[in-house]
């Protein structure tokens, strides 16, 4: 079984307004310090062992299904599951 980590972020050409908002909250709240923010999401998945190449998987799954790649960008890790 692996563990699969998708960090998905919004393109850098892509206007962030959550991300915009957050920073303004935290520069209120006196976290001045903070020059940009970009919200994102984290997926986790859990794949049991199979024939398919694990990495043309997580890429299939994320390009059609977990991803908007006009706007999106993602990256993924994967580990052994213990």
């Amino acid at each position: 079984m692996k563990k699969v980590k998708i960090y998905v972020t919004l393109r850098e050409s892509i206007l962030d307004p959550q991300g915009s908002a957050v920073q303004g909250s935290l520069a209120k709240m006196g976290y001045g310090e903070v020059e940009d923010l970009r919200i994102g999401k984290y997926l986790e998945l859990s794949i049991k062992d199979s024939e398919r190449d694990i990495d043309t998987l997580v890429k299939e799954m994320c390009e059609k299904v977990l991803t908007n790649v006009v706007i999106e960008d993602y990256r993924y890790e994967v580990e052994e599951a213990i």
